[in-house]
């Protein structure tokens, strides 16, 4: 397919193709001809001055035991005022290893075994994982899915905040997998009922900083009551630093802040590994320029797959999406079921894509695509995705 629009000029190379195989990647662990547009890591090299506070921190040769300085919790309350307007206290954040582990933590911290956690459906998978794991029960808000767009079931939302098992509301902002970004409204709302029916809210805001440009993301912190919000960031999907696994918890009420920490260090989650916390601050401190250039950069990609899906391949369609680097593609005019489509592709291919089920039992005729890559890797994905498409309207394969 022709690149045309898909020439950029900018201070940072994002068309250079890194070989990731045989790296040990989660993401390219699959066949030397598949081409992998799945898992939600980035195929670009990280920002510049975290490569360098990096590798000055391998310079020094000795990898103890690390404390968290004052200056972590300064670089991500600045980020939050200078880029979102939401005013942080320093003594609010506390450093955890992954969000993923948080969520779990703060689940088993705020609900007992048998009590349930409200989501939203379609969510990002480790969500119904880590409700689990802690016999806790998920209690799913369906989101509707109404003219190519979702949005939120309101009457079922309070319906579920409002049973008495529902502890916790677990919420994706942006959201995952949809790229969905929250108005300062819709949180307000949600935050009112949550709220009113006694739920307190986790917010999930690891995809805030992957905005469409000219679009930033609400922090639910800053439009919701402080006393019922926890806020869980991190600069790893931003900056494609998963590896180095940092994040941190943010808890204005400093009543809920002692329970949750408590949590924390129950369950181990708040030691720093040697280079999670340089990662962190040059991210935030001196990588916004790069950051900026991504977001355009990514844009483009998500932009020209849902023209070319447009144009060429009526069957499938792409849902709006103002975040994140995934695009959320919607199968029901081709497969009726995408489990069975996303195993044909991948068999007839080698283009491996996320099936909508993981997401949630409204999913079915959904893919996920992951475009933050090289370009010329986006027109390689679109080539495979075209030629499945036809070859499936050839000789479809039976649904799974």
């Amino acid at each position: 397919m022709n690149q045309g629009n898909m020439t950029f000029n900018m201070g940072y190379d994002f068309d250079l193709v890194t070989d990731r195989r045989g790296t040990n990647s989660l993401k390219w662990n699959v066949g030397a001809t598949e081409l992998p547009m799945w898992v939600a890591d980035m195929d670009f090299t990280t920002a510049p001055a975290i490569i360098d506070a990096v590798m000055e921190k391998a310079r020094q040769g000795v990898f103890g035991y690390e404390v968290v300085p004052n200056t972590f919790n300064q670089a991500i309350a600045n980020w939050w005022s200078s880029r979102y307007a939401w005013t942080i206290g320093r003594d609010w954040i506390h450093f955890v290893d992954g969000i993923v582990p948080a969520i779990s933590s703060l689940i088993r911290t705020f609900a007992a075994p048998g009590e349930g956690v409200v989501v939203q459906s379609p969510v990002y998978h480790l969500f119904y994982s880590s409700i689990a794991a802690g016999g806790r029960t998920a209690l799913v808000n369906n989101l509707a899915y109404h003219h190519g767009r979702f949005h939120i079931d309101w009457d079922d939302l309070e319906a579920k905040l409002a049973d008495p098992a529902a502890k916790i509301f677990l919420l994706c902002n942006p959201q995952n997998p949809t790229g969905q970004l929250w108005t300062a409204p819709d949180l307000a709302m949600m935050s009112e009922l949550a709220n009113h029916h006694g739920v307190l809210v986790i917010s999930d805001d690891i995809h805030c900083d992957l905005t469409q440009p000219g679009i930033a993301y609400t922090p639910l912190g800053a439009v919701a009551r402080p006393d019922n919000t926890i806020t869980l960031v991190s600069p790893t999907k931003a900056f494609n630093i998963p590896g180095l696994q940092t994040a941190a918890v943010i808890v204005p009420d400093p009543d809920l802040r002692a329970q949750a920490v408590a949590g924390l260090r129950r369950d181990e989650l708040t030691g720093a590994n040697s280079f999670a916390v340089e990662a962190t601050i040059a991210a935030y401190t001196r990588s916004g320029q790069w950051l900026d250039e991504l977001r355009a950069y990514v844009w483009k990609n998500k932009q020209h797959l849902a023209d070319v899906i447009g144009r060429s391949m009526p069957e499938l369609a792409v849902v709006p999406s103002q975040a994140t680097y995934l695009s959320w593609v919607d199968c029901s005019g081709l497969a009726g079921d995408s489990s069975g489509f996303a195993a044909f592709l991948r068999e007839k291919t080698g283009l491996v894509v996320n099936p909508g089920q993981i997401y949630g039992d409204n999913t079915k005729d959904f893919i996920r695509i992951n475009l933050a890559c090289p370009a010329s890797v986006v027109e390689d994905g679109l080539d495979r995705l075209a030629a499945g498409v036809r070859a499936w309207q050839e000789h479809p394969a039976p649904s799974p």
